[in-house]
């Protein structure tokens, strides 16, 4: 193996305000998240986390496009709750309901988050390729994104809570190898220098909304990272929660290109080049022919299953049975995960830890020389000092 590849060039990005349009200061990627290893074939193993997502996160496939049918109130009230028709069914949704009022569900899901925050910590993100560097950003972000959530849950809609000026997303909320970083930090900074500001990137990074991208059943993996966003993109952009060409003159999206306009530099022409690589349908027609893009579809809701809308019987409540008829995997119980004692484990290979602590050996025994261990001599990147006798365990 060669010696790892440092990233040469770092350019010059910004963190997006409140908003998420105007650029607020620049920053470069901190110092522990710029190398890798193009070589590596070391990977991060995301077995909590999947066993999370795929007991809680309910997948209600493909949209339709159809609208949904409007509902009388239920006996006892002539109230219904405001709900958008065409988008209340789209979107995978969060079994959230069952952290409310429930701290030992939201202990164990803060403590997946802790030990995925730790992992730069234990083990040097330029040991890993920039594809499972990639798989690491985005886990992070979406598990921290549902923790936040489930701390002000059963707030119905989060509109205030991504874009108020005391936003979440640009709040110091992780420390990560010692570094504090916002949700933000992750996106427009670390992710588009990185990766070279790709729009796909955005799919990525659940917003816990119906009106933006899907949280999935299964954490993001280094090995099919890209057809993963791939398929996040076809599914929001093929929905009306993200695009819609209904109106005639003007072809509508969703808002969250607005925010994330970054990502175009010629915003309108850029944007329509992105949705046509994805877009499918008659809709690929109507925005070829449109005269103007309009960045006026919004969904606010939060992605829990139906308990915000139970209690006047809404859409949701009284159509539940469209959304639990496409849960997929996960088993009768949901919660069964949650009864787990710890959802720790080791993340790391048997050859990836034993080259580790041969490579710490072997820097202790070279410390007083002031020498450096190269990728040639023990085969892989140097590691951090770790102690001897540590469990690398998360």
């Amino acid at each position: 193996m060669i010696k790892h590849n440092c990233l040469a060039t770092l350019l010059v990005g910004g963190l997006l305000a409140i908003s998420q349009v105007a650029i607020a200061a620049e920053s470069e990627v901190p110092e522990p998240f710029r190398n890798f290893d193009a070589t590596s074939v070391y990977t991060i193993d995301y077995s909590d986390l999947n066993a999370f997502y795929n007991a809680l996160v309910v997948d209600v496939g493909r949209s339709n496009r159809e609208l949904a049918q409007s509902t009388a109130a239920k006996t006892g009230t002539r109230m219904r709750n405001s709900v958008n028709k065409a988008t209340v069914n789209e979107g995978n949704r969060f079994l959230y309901e069952l952290f409310e009022d429930n701290e030992n569900n939201q202990n164990l899901l803060a403590a997946v988050q802790n030990n995925l925050e730790q992992i730069p910590s234990e083990v040097s993100l330029e040991y890993f390729n920039r594809d499972e560097q990639l798989a690491y950003w985005l886990n992070l972000y979406n598990v921290t994104m549902v923790n936040e959530i489930v701390k002000v849950y059963p707030k119905k809609n989060l509109k205030k809570f991504l874009l108020g000026k005391n936003s979440i997303l640009s709040k110091k909320i992780l420390t990560v190898a010692g570094v504090p970083l916002s949700l933000n930090d992750i996106q427009f900074t670390i992710l588009k220098q990185n990766y070279d500001n790709k729009p796909l990137l955005m799919y990525g990074l659940y917003q816990g909304i119906i009106g933006g991208p899907n949280i999935r059943k299964k954490a993001y993996a280094g090995e099919n990272v890209y057809r993963s966003l791939e398929e996040n993109a076809i599914q929001f952009i093929n929905s009306n929660r993200g695009t819609s060409g209904r109106d005639g003159k003007a072809f509508r999206v969703s808002s969250l290109y607005q925010r994330n306009q970054g990502y175009f530099d010629n915003f309108e022409p850029d944007l329509e080049e992105h949705l046509l690589v994805y877009l499918e349908g008659d809709e690929r027609g109507e925005l070829k022919t449109a005269k103007k893009i309009k960045t006026d579809i919004n969904d606010w809701t939060i992605t829990d299953l139906f308990g915000t809308h139970t209690e006047l019987g809404g859409s949701m409540a009284n159509n539940s049975a469209a959304l639990q008829g496409s849960m997929r995997g996960g088993g009768s119980d949901p919660s069964g995960v949650l009864l787990a004692k710890s959802p720790r484990q080791n993340r790391y290979s048997e050859e990836m830890l034993q080259n580790l602590y041969q490579l710490k050996e072997k820097q202790d025994n070279v410390k007083e020389q002031n020498a450096t261990v190269t990728v040639e001599e023990m085969g892989q990147v140097p590691a951090d000092p770790v102690e001897e006798d540590e469990e690398i365990n998360n």
